[in-house]
């Protein structure tokens, strides 16, 4: 747990650092200072923007319905008692109306937090395993991901606009053209970098939010067999269904788009082709290496979410707490 925080609060410095030597290099051979403050803030401004209606668009986009104890009282009563473990107020709980088979958690802060989950996963997984993918979800709130990912994300998007800004604008405004070229590659190359790390960041939180639903007294066995159903479920949709999580599936506890890849690889580790990973298999993966090809090492590169077997590899690691 320590080594996930450390790593997320290193990459922290570094993507604020690397902002900041820009900044430096800008001033220092410009001038452009107050330029550049006005990006800054109007970059700003938009993420303040992103992080005041940012539940509203989700709400809008997943068609997100909140619920009452007596509408769902499995599903409120596993959110309720999750909540207390974790010691955390209990978010508002809702049902998004799509069938891509899921969960996520949103929300301005703590006491802002809404946890939902799709229609689809409601019939898919059963009582432990429901548990499991929900405890991963509030450790999300409780992990502070979404003000952190917030405040993570803003920084490519000024990387961008300043390279925007010097490849295309900067020659007209001054006569060192090729200065000004120059420093616009060099944040383009910072805004891909930048971009990279947020996606590190990404990943690195749903590998924390797993050991989260552990500590919470979940069992490792049963959220590697509620990655596997969602893959599953995700893997039978059809295309134009994925579509309607594109741009928000980041949220998601995986990646729906990805699951005819993962489906394939988890099946590997169903040895008794029963549909769930059990303690057994979990263990033989513990004992066992993974090597990824090139290609799923650039496709996770690019990834908001961790390999999946690497993933389970990681689970089958803890040891149930209880």
């Amino acid at each position: 747990m320590w080594s996930l925080q450390l790593r997320m609060w290193l990459l922290v410095t570094l993507l604020f650092g690397l902002i900041y030597a820009l900044v430096v290099v800008i001033g220092s051979s410009f001038l452009h200072v107050t330029d550049y403050s006005f990006y800054l803030i109007i970059s700003l401004v938009m993420m303040v923007i992103q992080y005041m209606l940012g539940p509203k668009i989700v709400e809008w986009s997943m068609r997100v319905k909140y619920i009452k104890r007596e509408e769902n009282p499995r599903l409120f009563q596993i959110v309720e008692s999750l909540s207390v473990r974790a010691g955390i107020p209990m978010p508002r709980v809702g049902i998004a109306q799509i069938d891509i088979p899921n969960a996520f958690a949103f929300g301005r802060s703590i006491k802002d937090g809404r946890v939902c989950v799709t229609r689809g996963i409601l019939e898919l997984l059963n009582d432990e395993e429901l548990k499991s993918v929900l405890g991963h979800e509030l450790s999300h709130l409780k992990n502070h991901d979404v003000l952190t990912i917030t405040l993570l994300s803003v920084i490519p998007m000024v990387m961008y606009r300043i390279a925007w800004q010097f490849l295309f604008f900067g020659r007209r405004r001054d006569e060192r053209g090729s200065n000004t070229m120059l420093i616009g590659l060099v944040a383009f190359f910072f805004y891909f970098l930048t971009n990279l790390l947020v996606l590190y960041a990404s990943r690195i939180r749903e590998y924390f939010a797993d050991q989260g639903s552990i500590l919470l007294g979940n069992q490792p066995k049963a959220l590697a067999s509620s990655l596997y159903k969602l893959a599953y479920g995700s893997a039978r949709l059809s295309k134009e269904e994925l579509k309607e999580s594109e741009g928000l599936k980041a949220f998601f506890i995986n990646d729906p788009s990805q699951g005819r890849k993962e489906v394939l690889e988890l099946s590997q580790l169903d040895l008794d082709k029963n549909g769930i990973i059990d303690a057994s298999e979990l263990e033989m993966l513990r004992n066992s290496s993974i090597r990824l090809n090139l290609g799923d090492k650039l496709l996770e590169l690019l990834s908001t979410h961790p390999n999946m077997l690497k993933r389970i590899k990681k689970l089958s690691e803890h040891r149930f707490p209880g």
